[in-house]
């Protein structure tokens, strides 16, 4: 990481609640505009519903037209906002939705930081595009750099119209993660790495992943207990000492993330202070919705 993107990191820690922790009462809000995906993680469980406080989980799924209204009472509310993101509660980059919300938020708020997640399957490919519109900020879910171990935790993806199982697939979501990361911290994009810890599936992988994002230009690394569900439901959550000798080992080599609030795909307001997803986005649906793959 050169000098110009360590000071920028420095900044982004400051007015960036998912990069710099607790250090200030920054807020962000989640516009939840890109309901597809194009991989099937064994863990995710995307639905729609009000109540559970997990990625994946929005009250709805707005249009990209609709989002700077929806910024603009959001920051009515809560001006501590100083981050537009989104985080699904698909793949951002799976549809065309994030990035026409972006080129969006860039004319009419650019003064916000812009943020995105992505699993990291069309990061490279689509590298130009966020370039273009000036992402700031870049999440990338990384959970194995061995394809043996991602086909545990992936059952495919759908990659330029074509289905490909286990390693296959495998293979190439982490060779295009990584690519995609390099190319995005070549060019000055702040990158957070997460990673969702399955004791039993990648728990002894995590020195390899740190390793393997920090050479690619990662800049800080999150590391999430699995949520037991969908057809990882047998399996355990990572216990307290399993997840502190996680980060241990990942901090030789990456800085380290330590205050995740697991948040919605529609979080509003300042994580661990504030939520206003409930007046943004109206929340009333009681029933329980799930996407498809695809």
């Amino acid at each position: 990481m050169g000098e110009n993107n360590i000071d920028k990191y420095k900044r982004i820690q400051q007015s960036h609640p998912c990069f710099g922790g607790h250090v200030n009462n920054a807020g962000r809000i989640h516009l939840p505009v890109s309901p597809g995906c194009n991989i099937a993680c064994r863990f995710c469980d995307r639905v729609i519903n009000d109540t559970e406080e997990r990625p994946g989980v929005t009250s709805k799924v707005i249009k990209p037209e609709e989002s700077i209204d929806i910024l603009r009472k959001a920051i009515e509310i809560c001006p501590d906002i100083k981050v537009a993101g989104i985080a699904g509660p698909g793949d951002t980059l799976a549809t065309d939705y994030a990035i026409e919300t972006f080129r969006l938020i860039k004319k009419e708020f650019p003064e916000l930081i812009k943020c995105m997640s992505t699993n990291g399957l069309l990061l490279y490919d689509r590298a130009e595009e966020l370039l273009e519109i000036g992402i700031d900020t870049l999440t990338v879910t990384v959970n194995a750099v061995d394809p043996a171990i991602e086909a545990k935790l992936n059952k495919y993806i759908i990659y330029k119209g074509v289905r490909y199982d286990g390693e296959d697939g495998a293979s190439i979501l982490i060779e295009n993660q990584l690519k995609g990361i390099r190319r995005m911290a070549e060019a000055g994009t702040t990158i957070k790495v997460n990673t969702v810890l399955v004791p039993d599936i990648n728990g002894d992988h995590i020195e390899e992943i740190a390793k393997a994002v920090a050479e690619a230009g990662a800049s800080i690394y999150n590391i999430i207990p699995l949520i037991p569900q969908y057809e990882l439901a047998g399996h355990r959550a990572p216990v307290c000492a399993e997840i502190d000798r996680a980060r241990t080992i990942a901090g030789k080599y990456i800085d380290v993330f330590r205050h995740c609030q697991h948040c919605r795909a529609d979080a509003v307001g300042v994580p661990g202070v504030s939520e206003y997803g409930d007046r943004i986005y109206q929340r009333r649906i009681e029933s329980k919705e799930t996407f498809s793959h695809g």
